[in-house]
């Protein structure tokens, strides 16, 4: 089983998490930059951050057999405090960095106007960088802010299969199929979505656009659900062409559209390169 993890704060997560995730089939990854649990207080502290997530991280990874990229932007909790705006300036010399393959995380969480004017202009700077745009659905009211969420992307004039909206469940999936959009699923031990209901979407709806991650954190979360997922999927009675479908083709078909994946082996870990033949490096893949 080869694994992409299309969703994952290893900032957050030990060595221990890597060796374990390569183990588990995880050969390639995307953190997206979000809340780290308290509030920063400049754009300083975004900039260490992003620094962060562009160079240390990615070596970090390396060392486990692991490609790292990353998704950047100013998330939704830190849109409403007006010490954080001004980091939307320094986004586009991030947006152009190797390694950065989509604007995210952004969309809502309390679905404020500041929230409303911060996710539109970070949607317009997707499509000035041509890239793709992960997206947060609000823990709280979700079905209303996904309805939201759709609607913004819609004005920003963003083609939907170049968003992704994340963190679904059985009430929101639907609408995001609808849109044309790709739905992503957050597969966590207690709350979002677990493995089995994963199984029961992916009966009831198919795996086109159907991307599943881990989301895992510095709360209560595991960076093998997506391995989970997959054996789920298998006892299931599903394939396993379908799982390598969901599990590896779909994210990197979604964050391929960067132009900027790369997928080949890393050096020391080039027995396992008969697994990534072909997508050694995924460029010119913007539409």
């Amino acid at each position: 089983m080869r694994i992409f993890d299309p969703h994952i704060h290893m900032t957050s997560r030990t060595t221990n998490d890597y060796e374990a995730m390569y183990a588990a089939g995880v050969r390639a990854l995307v953190e997206p930059a979000f809340w780290l649990g308290q509030p920063r207080t400049s754009v300083g502290s975004f900039t260490d951050y992003f620094d962060a997530l562009i160079g240390w991280e990615r070596f970090r990874a390396a060392q486990f057999g692991i490609r790292h990229h990353c998704t950047i932007a100013l998330n939704p909790k830190e849109a409403n405090d007006p010490r954080c705006v001004e980091v939307l300036d320094v986004l586009p010399r991030y947006l152009a960095k190797d390694g950065v393959v989509a604007v995210g995380e952004v969309g809502y969480d309390s679905m404020t106007k500041e929230e409303d004017e911060v996710f539109a202009r970070q949607l317009g700077l997707a499509v000035e960088h041509e890239l793709p745009v992960l997206v947060h659905t609000p823990h709280r009211d979700k079905l209303e802010g996904t309805k939201r969420t759709l609607d913004v992307v819609a004005e920003s004039g963003l083609a939907p299969e170049r968003v992704v909206v994340d963190h679904l469940n059985e009430v929101t999936v639907e609408l995001v199929k609808d849109s044309g959009a790709w739905m992503g699923f957050s597969i966590y031990p207690d709350t979002k979505m677990d493995e089995h209901r994963m199984v029961e979407i992916l009966r009831r709806y198919g795996l086109e656009k159907m991307i599943v991650n881990s989301a895992a954190d510095w709360g209560r979360s595991d960076p093998l659900k997506t391995a989970k997922t997959g054996q789920a999927m298998l006892l299931a009675g599903f394939t396993e062409a379908q799982v390598d479908q969901v599990l590896w083709e779909n994210p990197v078909a979604f964050y391929g559209q960067s132009g900027r994946l790369t997928l080949d082996p890393l050096p020391g870990f080039t027995g396992e390169a008969s697994e990534f033949a072909g997508n050694s490096v995924l460029r010119g893949a913007r539409k």
